[in-house]
Parts: structure tokens; sequence; C-alpha cells
């Protein structure tokens, strides 16, 4: 049992790399990040984080409800300002739908998740 080296899983922060300001390709404030949180089992969330302050969130999360056929809302974080959360994976969805919207440009967007 000494030859076995047992590693202990941490935890996974997926929001670190945003506040990271040493990460790479996170040094600037305009991009809209896009990333999936694993629940129970099959379940799972996606968070978009990023988006100007002078859009309504509230609009934009009607909009992504009534489009993807999923259910969401829009977390207030102290470090993050507003996030919004849909049920499921919806990062095709939800990058696809702002660039053609025109809220971002397809370079502002980036995709996290496994």
């Amino acid at each position: 049992m000494s030859d076995l080296e047992i590693q202990i899983p941490t935890t996974f922060d997926p929001f670190k790399e945003a506040t990271d300001a040493n990460a790479p390709g996170t040094g600037s404030k305009d991009n809209v990040h896009v990333r999936i949180q694993q629940r129970n089992g099959r379940k799972s969330l996606t968070t978009v984080q990023g988006l100007k302050k002078e859009f309504n969130y509230s609009k934009i999360l009607k909009d992504f409800k009534k489009e993807f056929c999923c259910n969401g809302t829009v977390v207030q974080d102290p470090e993050l300002g507003q996030v919004i959360q849909l049920q499921g994976d919806q990062r095709k969805n939800v990058s696809q739908f702002l660039v053609q919207a025109g809220v971002v440009k397809k370079d502002q967007i980036k995709i996290h998740g496994f």
C-alpha cells in the first residue's frame, strides 16, 4: 500500500479562472463567460456571467427561457455581479443566441466546461 499514491479529489470552482488575474485569456473584463455546473446525477446548470450592466437581465432571461424551453433565474453575486442561471446544458444555445441578437461578438464569448 505504500507504493500507491492516493490522490484526494479537490473541489472544482468554475468561477476561479474568471476572478484569477494571472489566468491566460481572462485579462479583459469585456468577455462573457458561459459555464456549466454539474448538479445531481445528470442534472446541470448553465451560467452566463459578464454581460454589460446596461442590459436588462430579466428580459434576456425571459428570452432565453422562451427560446430554449428551460427554466432559469438571475442570481446576484457580491463579487461577480448578476449571473444568469439556466437549467440544463445550454452553452451552445446561449452563445449562438447572444451572437445572433447582437448582444456580444463571437470572439468575446468564452465557453467553459467539460
